[in-house]
């Protein structure tokens, strides 16, 4: 729009197009909350006051008005949708912006994958910006179906919906001054580059700071939050599906720190999301538990905004974005009203009907597995084995020592014990590897449930008290084109045909939602009492998190950042 007919309205020459008058502002520039008047153009608030005209006006008579929220860091991947159907989820809950990390799909279809998730991003009622993928694969210790070198992501700099880096997993090649992460980090100098170290502390951490990385969201301790303030490090605050860490990182929250904290949900299924909600749900939370609303609101949007440069948003100013949220009660702000751009786009929690053009998924077929190289039989190799602890909602894992159980010459699942066979098999490269360990903390009794979600190389994971419910599930998953599969015996009890790189629905997400809803079921009568044991076994293959991981190479120690021996 001309600035001369934008600075006409503004001075209240000429009416504006909406008029939002009696509006409580929740200002996140000075702290304030005021009764006021919000003049709209198009996209655009143009007056802020008493005394304008505009085409349509709405007595709000009240009512609090806060900018959209800005989710700081989320795989749009984990919702097992497409962007289209992920911003239905999140936008009726006043989410009008998010920053994604397409890693996910990035490790299975490069740059063919992160090309998918921008055209995608550029037909959706969402505001989704791209951080490049800075670790594909996230170490040397897995195999995933892409590489990407700098040269191979430069060009993402020109792209105006991609916003810097994103999460620098593979900190030991950080500190270690590794010439393949230093030329990502130098290729993206003067933009915003995002981190990743979980548990780092001291000099080690200091070296990744003195890299340009500026923000962390793997904080899982007080202590280890307030020493990254301390180095200027943005904080993101999570609260994912399977990474609950909100309320134990509330406390070092103080006046004078908050404006360096935000909120992100990094990995969330669509029950969540649809039942809780998304970062709404963490200013929720976080009033709930003593955060001053206002305050909440800032971490939310204004400093979201201001971390990542986006500066025609996060705030309700003249000149920015008329991305907003309506809501009653400052307390407990649930959305009743959401503008994104300028237009009522969501009202009392439901999207309002709109055009939506047809979007074909067109992307290659992923699922390549040599069968006749599975094997999923563990010869005993000594009394004693590693084993991977999994803790509830953690994504970070203990190193166990156990006594081996034998049946004859071989190592095999004690559901008794809660020791469960865990196989990860190669599905992009047709390889034949098959890594093979065990787990305890995932809780079945009985039968087996598998996917092809295993964060960040996606390759097919299962878990299981027995190799033929392994092999059950796993092949059907393969069957589908990539999904999750709960099985017992020879029997596919419940799936989840996830077509889109093995990792995204192509349907909505309310069918999704009633899909897993089923999946989870069947996985609670087969014994497992977590809120959600297919996200945690997504994250049990993850070999850049502490303490001890398993991918298609085998049982990695991530503290030694090595690929180690099953037996002791």
């Amino acid at each position: 729009m001309e600035p001369r007919k934008l600075i006409a309205i503004a001075r209240g020459d000429k009416p504006a197009a909406v008029l939002l008058k009696n509006a409580n502002l929740v200002n996140t520039f000075t702290g304030e909350v005021y009764l006021t008047d919000i003049a709209i153009r198009r996209s655009r608030i143009v007056g802020i006051g008493p005394g304008y005209d505009a085409e349509q006006v709405i007595d709000l008579k009240g009512k609090y008005v806060a900018p959209g929220y800005i989710d700081a860091h989320v795989h749009v991947e984990s919702s097992m949708c497409t962007p289209r159907e992920f911003a239905n989820a999140v936008l009726p809950r006043g989410v009008t912006s998010v920053v994604s990390d397409p890693h996910e799909i990035a490790n299975v279809l490069g740059l063919e994958g992160i090309g998918f998730m921008l055209e995608q991003a550029n037909r959706s009622p969402l505001s989704m910006y791209v951080m490049a993928p800075s670790c594909v694969p996230a170490s040397h210790m897995a195999t995933s179906g892409a590489r990407l070198e700098a040269y191979d992501i430069e060009h993402l700099r020109s792209n105006r919906w991609v916003l810097g880096l994103g999460e620098v997993m593979n900190y030991p090649g950080v500190i270690a001054s590794d010439d393949g992460v230093l030329s990502k980090l130098e290729s993206f100098e003067n933009m915003v580059i995002d981190g990743h170290c979980p548990g780092l502390t001291g000099k080690a951490l200091n070296a990744y700071a003195a890299a340009g990385i500026g923000s962390d969201h793997e904080c899982t301790t007080v202590e280890e939050a307030r020493e990254k303030l301390r180095l200027g490090m943005q904080i993101f605050l999570r609260e994912a599906t399977n990474a609950h860490n909100l309320l134990d990182l509330l406390p070092v929250v103080t006046p004078e720190n908050s404006r360096h904290i935000c909120f992100c949900t990094d990995d969330r299924q669509p029950a969540d999301l649809l039942d809780q909600g998304s970062v709404d749900y963490m200013v929720r939370q976080a009033i709930e538990h003593g955060i001053d609303p206002v305050r909440a609101i800032q971490m939310a949007t204004i400093n979201t905004a201001e971390y990542f440069r986006l500066h025609d948003r996060g705030a309700i100013s003249v000149s920015r974005r008329a991305d907003l949220i309506i809501f009653s009660d400052l307390r407990n702000p649930v959305a009743e009203q959401v503008y994104r751009g300028g237009y009522l786009v969501a009202e009392n929690g439901e999207m309002l009907p709109a055009e939506e053009e047809h979007q074909p998924v067109e992307l290659r077929g992923t699922m390549n597995i040599r069968w006749d190289s599975v094997d999923l039989a563990i010869p005993a190799g000594g009394a004693r084995l590693r084993v991977i602890g999994s803790m509830p909602d953690q994504l970070v894992t203990d190193h166990l020592v156990e006594d081996t159980v034998q049946d004859g010459e071989l190592a095999v699942s004690s559901p008794e014990r809660d020791l469960l066979k865990m196989v990860v098999i190669e599905r992009h490269r047709a390889t034949g590897n098959v890594g093979k360990g065990f787990i305890k903390g995932i809780g079945l009794k009985q039968g087996a449930i598998a996917g092809t979600v295993a964060h960040d190389h996606h390759n097919l994971v299962a878990i299981g008290a027995d190799d033929e419910s392994i092999m059950t599930a796993a092949r059907a998953a393969a069957q589908m084109g990539g999904g999750l599969v709960a099985a017992q015996g020879d029997h596919v009890i419940a799936h989840l045909s996830l077509p889109v790189a093995g990792l995204m629905s192509d349907q909505p997400i309310g069918q999704v939602r009633r899909e897993m809803d089923d999946l989870l079921t069947v996985a609670q009568e087969l014994g497992s009492p977590l809120h959600d044991p297919f996200m945690a076994m997504s994250f049990m293959a993850l070999e850049v998190i502490p303490s001890l991981k398993l991918t298609d190479r085998g049982l990695v120690d991530v503290e030694q950042f090595r690929i180690v021996d099953l037996f002791v």
